[in-house]
C-alpha cells in the first residue's frame, strides 16, 4: 500500500476550503444546544452578507458563538454581531463568545461597550387623577397669565392718568415716534390687505348671487363684510403681527441690556416712559388704519364689480349709501379701541417677560404675536356675539 504523500499534495480539505474562502459564513448546529458557527473575514466588505446570516438566527433561546474561524474582525463586523445579541437580550436570553481571538474579543467587547442606550420606555398611561392635575396646572397657569395681562393694564391705566393730570410727565416726542412706527409705516400693507379683500369678496360674491340674478346685492355683502367684520379685524391682525412683536423686541432687548434697571436707578418709570407712548400711539392709530382699510376694501370691490358685473361706481354708491347704515360703520370701528389695548398690553408685557438670553427674546417675540392674533380674534367673536344680542 503506497503510503501517503506530503502535505502539499494532499487535497486540500472542506476546512482548509473553509479557512482559505474569506467570504462570511453563519451556520447554526444544535450540538449541546443551540451553537453559531462563523467563519471568513467579518469587515466591512462582508458585513451585508454578515447581517443577512445573522437576521434569520432564532433568539428563542441562549446562544453559544463560536469564532475560532474568523479570519478577520473589523468594528463594522463587531456592529453586527452586537445587533445580534441586542435581539437575544431584548428576547431574555444571553450570547457567549468561544474561541474568539484575544484582538477580535477586544473590538467586539468595545463595539458592544459603545451602543447606545435602549430608547426609554414610554411613559405610563395617564391616571384621570393625573390628566386633571395637567388641567388644572393648565388652568392656573392661564389664569396667572390673565391676571398679569390685567395688571400691565391697570399700571398702564394709572400712569396714563398721572400724564393726564401731570402733562409735564407726558412724552409727546415718544407718542409722535410711535404712531409713525405704527401707523403710518401700516399704511401701505392695510390698503393693500383691504384691496385685495375687497377684489375677493366681489368676485366671489357675484360668482354666487348671479345664479340667482341678485348681483346689485353683491354691494350690501362687500359693504357689511368688510365695515362690520373683516376691515377692523384683518388691520388689527396685521398691526398685531408687526407691532406686538415690535413691542416685545424692543423692550426685551432693552431689559437683555440692562437698560430697564437703569431707567429706575435714573429716578424714571418704565411704564411712564416705554409703556404709555406705545399703547397710547396704538389707541390713536388702530381706529384710523380700520377706516382707511374700510375705504380701500369698498375701493377694491367696487372696482372688481365694475369690472365683473358691470356695476357702475355710481350704481355702487347708491346702493352703498341706500344699503348700508352708518351704525354698520361704527359697529367696526368700535372694536378698534379694544384691539389696540390687547396688542399693545400683551407685546409690552412679553416684552417685560424677557431673560437675559436671545433664546428668551425670540420665545417671547413669537409667543406675543401668537397671544395677541388670539385674543384679537376671540374679542371679535364676543363684540358679533354681543351685537347680534342687542340687535345691532
Amino acid at each position: 500500500m503506497p503510503s501517503p504523500g506530503p502535505a502539499a499534495d494532499r487535497a486540500p480539505s472542506r476546512a482548509d476550503d473553509l479557512a482559505a474562502d474569506p467570504t462570511p459564513r453563519v451556520q447554526m448546529h444544535s450540538d449541546a444546544g443551540p451553537v453559531l458557527h462563523l467563519s471568513g473575514r467579518l469587515d466591512i466588505a462582508g458585513v451585508a452578507t454578515l447581517r443577512a446570516g445573522l437576521r434569520d438566527v432564532p433568539t428563542d433561546a441562549a446562544l453559544r458563538v463560536d469564532m475560532g474561524a474568523v479570519q478577520a474582525l473589523d468594528t463594522a463586523g463587531a456592529w453586527a454581531l452586537a445587533g445580534l445579541a441586542a435581539r437575544l437580550d431584548a428576547a431574555g436570553h444571553a450570547v457567549t463568545w468561544e474561541n474568539a481571538q484575544p484582538a477580535h474579543a477586544d473590538i467586539l467587547d468595545r463595539v458592544i461597550q459603545s451602543l447606545p442606550d435602549d430608547q426609554e420606555s414610554p411613559p405610563p398611561a395617564q391616571s384621570l387623577t393625573d390628566r386633571l392635575e395637567t388641567l388644572g396646572r393648565a388652568s392656573v397657569a392661564g389664569l396667572r397669565f390673565f391676571a398679569e395681562l390685567l395688571a400691565m393694564l391697570g399700571l398702564f391705566t394709572d400712569r396714563l392718568v398721572r400724564a393726564i393730570l401731570r402733562p409735564r410727565e407726558f412724552r409727546l416726542t415718544a407718542l409722535v415716534h410711535h404712531c409713525h412706527e405704527v401707523g403710518v409705516k401700516a399704511v401701505p400693507i392695510v390698503v393693500l390687505m383691504a384691496f385685495l379683500i375687497g377684489v375677493v369678496l366681489a368676485f366671489q360674491g357675484s360668482s354666487q348671487l348671479r345664479q340667482f340674478g341678485a348681483e346689485v346685492f353683491v354691494v350690501d355683502l362687500i359693504a357689511i363684510s368688510i365695515l362690520r367684520e373683516l376691515g377692523i379685524l384683518l388691520t388689527a391682525i396685521i398691526v398685531a403681527g408687526r407691532t406686538a412683536s415690535a413691542f416685545t423686541a424692543a423692550i426685551g432687548s432693552m431689559k437683555m441690556r440692562e437698560e430697564v434697571d437703569a431707567m429706575h436707578t435714573l429716578g424714571l418709570d418704565p411704564a411712564q416712559v416705554l409703556f404709555v407712548p406705545r399703547i397710547l400711539a396704538l389707541l390713536l392709530m388702530l381706529p384710523i388704519l380700520g377706516l382707511i382699510a374700510n375705504v380701500a376694501g369698498l375701493f377694491g370691490g367696487a372696482l372688481m364689480a365694475w369690472i365683473e358685473l358691470g356695476l357702475s361706481p355710481g350704481m355702487f354708491r347708491v346702493r352703498l349709501v341706500d344699503g348700508v347704515g352708518v351704525n354698520t360703520v361704527l359697529v367696526g370701528l368700535s372694536k378698534a379701541p379694544v384691539f389696540a389695548l390687547i396688542i399693545g398690553v400683551v407685546g409690552c408685557h412679553a416684552g417685560m417677560k424677557v431673560q437675559s438670553n436671545a433664546e428668551s427674546l425670540g420665545r417671547m417675540t413669537s409667543a406675543a404675536v401668537v397671544t395677541a392674533i388670539f385674543s384679537v380674534i376671540v374679542a371679535n367673536a364676543a363684540f358679533s356675539v354681543f351685537y347680534a344680542q342687542i340687535g345691532v
